[in-house]
């Protein structure tokens, strides 16, 4: 499942869009831990964008309209609410090596941020890499109610409009498979990752 990474506080932005094109992706064992290890999961959460489901309940929030969701509004913002320790969540993966390279990639136009804002305060978002025609989700987080899940709904709705094929979310949690998440295993998630990498990259903007 994983493979060891020597330790270091920097991950090359080319060797990072290597991995995933490939199937593999960085993790570290804590946000003080300055090691990082990557991870070929035996099988892969995706969410079929043909098969994306808004749970009616949800609908209803959306329509009251209860924030402003804006896109790479506030990228580094977005990374650090995901990497805040909560009561719900002790520990955190985002390290300061991942931190760093994602923020470059963000600046390279390969990673992009959806987020929640509630009069001026970021209350909620989730950022992934975009690469192809496939969008790899990283980590959301959510200060006000429904705010994280607003903005998948939003990520997908664009993901369609651009004409995306994949959209990747390493694991599946009960969460997620209330939104259709399902596993399918390395092989499958592997053809389906080299299939969504051909052709003119999809920009995400």
């Amino acid at each position: 499942m994983t493979r060891p990474y020597a330790p270091g506080y920097r991950i090359p932005t080319d060797l990072l869009l290597k991995a995933y094109a490939s199937g593999v992706f960085p993790m570290a064992e804590s946000a003080s831990d300055p090691e990082v290890f990557w991870v070929r999961p035996e099988t892969r959460g995706i969410i079929p964008l043909d098969g994306f489901h808004t749970p009616k309940s949800l609908k209803k929030v959306i329509r009251k309209n209860p924030f402003d969701i804006r896109f790479d509004f506030d990228f580094e913002a977005t990374i650090d609410g995901c990497a805040e320790k909560r009561e719900e969540r002790r520990s955190t993966w985002i390290n300061a090596p991942i931190r760093e390279a994602y923020v470059q990639l963000h600046r390279m136009g390969h990673c992009h941020s959806v987020e929640a804002w509630r009069e001026d305060q970021l209350v909620g978002g989730l950022y992934g890499v975009s690469l192809g025609r496939v969008f790899f989700g990283e980590s959301m987080f959510s200060k006000a109610t429904d705010a994280s899940k607003i903005c998948l709904v939003h990520l997908v709705e664009r993901l369609k409009a651009r004409g995306f094929a994949l959209l990747d979310t390493q694991f599946t949690t009960e969460h997620l498979k209330r939104f259709g998440a399902v596993d399918v295993p390395r092989g499958k998630y592997e053809k389906m990752l080299a299939d969504a990498l051909k052709g003119e990259a999809i920009f995400f903007p």
